[in-house]
């Protein structure tokens, strides 16, 4: 029986060549030199894109930070920093002129559960797409 030995450069080598996979099957998307975490994210870019240019919507934004708010200030974790839901997409809608804030899931953790939770009590919805 022969062994096979390889060093620490070797195997961090070896690692690196082989394409990290997305926990929940999501594939990398490239759409106008943007790289989006999923086909769906990448898709509704491109939707919003065509309502931009029909006048439907403007002033579109891409990971939009929302700072978590609670009763008694800035929720906080357990480092310190203050909270934050990044959202995919926000937008003005032309017609009503309010602020639209978007997310396209496929899945929802409960991280994100909670969060969008703090969010909407706030007074920030988030729509999923």
């Amino acid at each position: 029986m022969t062994v096979h030995r390889m060093t620490a450069a070797q195997v961090q080598q070896e690692l690196a060549s082989v394409p990290s996979k997305n926990k929940y099957g999501a594939r990398r998307t490239t759409v106008d030199g943007i790289t989006f975490d999923s086909d769906r994210e990448a898709r509704r870019y491109c939707e919003l894109r065509v309502l931009a240019k029909a006048g439907k919507i403007r002033d579109l934004k891409l990971q939009v930070p929302i700072m978590l708010e609670g009763q008694c200030g800035p929720v906080k974790s357990r480092t310190g920093r203050q909270m934050r839901l990044t959202v995919d997409f926000s937008y003005v809608d032309a017609d009503t002129g309010l602020r639209v804030f978007e997310d396209a899931k496929g899945k929802p953790t409960r991280d994100y559960e909670v969060r969008r939770g703090v969010a909407a009590a706030q007074g920030v919805e988030v729509v999923e797409v």
